[in-house]
């Protein structure tokens, strides 16, 4: 079955709007995990407008409690400042389960696209190898192709990746506008040619309760979902114990 990591930087975006600690991140990841989640994830920012080092720090300890993973986003080539060590130095001192590259910027409101694994490899290759000798399991960013001739999954495997996480942000707007025959084709197609390469596929961006299960009914072996912003939107009005669980339903279901 698919398994869920609950992106909770959202909970960080609404505390750092007031300053102080409420809501608190720590037991907003630990409420996920109560209700059956697999994992916790966080993007911490260079300029910390939602998660901060101190919060990987505190979440890395919840997750080593609850035995769950730890699914570390972040740019690799973003580079240190005040109250942000760089990703790799994160990495370094928390050791999470998964390191998520992904090639984001300060001026870019959220993550919305993937590596250009061609252009990208000889960068991200050692730094791949670094991440991988802390025992980290690598996942790159990764725009879905409709060219079934496309290279873009041999590249990413052979930087050394372990996985590829598919960014669905695409496939919900179709599927918003009613139309996600083709965006689904799509991302199968690529996920075929991920796995074919060696890779296993993880997927995220904007899926929520009502878009997930038709993606996962369609795009083949998605081990790892990460959702943030839909989960903890619908748990404004249904609590965050059961968005979780309808969540973890949906899962089951596909």
């Amino acid at each position: 079955m698919t398994v869920l990591s609950v992106n909770v930087n959202k909970i960080a975006v609404l505390r750092n709007s007031r300053g102080g600690f409420e809501p608190d991140v720590v037991r907003a990841a630990r409420t996920c995990l109560d209700a059956g989640a697999h994992g916790i994830t966080v993007h911490p920012r260079p300029d910390a407008r939602h998660i901060r080092a101190d919060d990987v720090f505190a979440l890395a300890e919840v997750t080593r409690e609850y035995g769950v993973e730890f699914n570390l986003e972040g740019n690799p080539f973003a580079p240190p400042r005040e109250g942000y060590p760089g990703f790799l130095a994160l990495c370094e001192r928390v050791r999470p389960a998964q390191a998520t590259l992904v090639p984001d910027g300060d001026a870019q409101l959220t993550s919305d696209h993937g590596f250009d694994f061609a252009r990208d490899a000889a960068a991200l290759r050692p730094l791949v190898a670094r991440l991988k000798a802390l025992h980290c399991r690598v996942s790159l960013f990764a725009d879905a192709d409709d060219d079934e001739n496309s290279d873009d999954m041999r590249h990413a495997a052979a930087i050394g990746a372990d996985r590829v996480e598919l960014y669905t942000g695409p496939y919900a707007e179709a599927h918003a506008a009613g139309d996600a025959g083709a965006m689904l084709s799509r991302f199968a197609a690529t996920a075929r040619r991920a796995q074919a390469a060696g890779l296993a596929v993880n997927a995220g961006h904007d899926l929520s309760q009502d878009n997930l299960g038709e993606f996962l009914r369609t795009v083949p072996n998605v081990l790892e979902v990460s959702i943030g912003h839909a989960l903890i939107s619908e748990a404004l009005y249904a609590g965050l114990d059961p968005t979780v669980r309808r969540y973890l339903a949906i899962l089951a279901s596909a």
